[in-house]
């Protein structure tokens, strides 16, 4: 079974049945064949930054952006540290 995929519109229009139409959030679930809790968490997205909403095609937000830069400088970091171990465990045991 193919994952389905819904453009930014089509969530931001979902949301908006339910928040401004005043439509109960199962109906519209139904209504537009995706599972209630998925409509629930494109409402909530849409409340915590409702500009940065449902970015799509793989754009991640500034957030996460942010953390997977972070996350490549730390993965960098550890492999230096662990090359200056090997390192300082070689010279130390030469010198012995």
């Amino acid at each position: 079974m193919k994952r389905r995929k819904f453009s930014r519109e089509f969530k931001i229009e979902a949301v908006k049945l339910v928040t401004e139409r005043g439509v109960a959030v199962a109906q519209a679930a139904r209504d537009l064949e995706v599972a209630e809790s998925v409509l629930r968490r494109w409402m909530r997205e849409q409340v915590e930054a409702p500009h940065s909403a449902f970015p799509g095609n793989g754009q991640m937000r500034a957030e996460q952006a942010e953390i997977a830069a972070l996350k490549k400088e730390v993965a960098r970091l550890k492999a230096e540290r662990d090359i200056l171990k090997k390192a300082a465990a070689f010279f130390a045991r030469e010198a012995t």
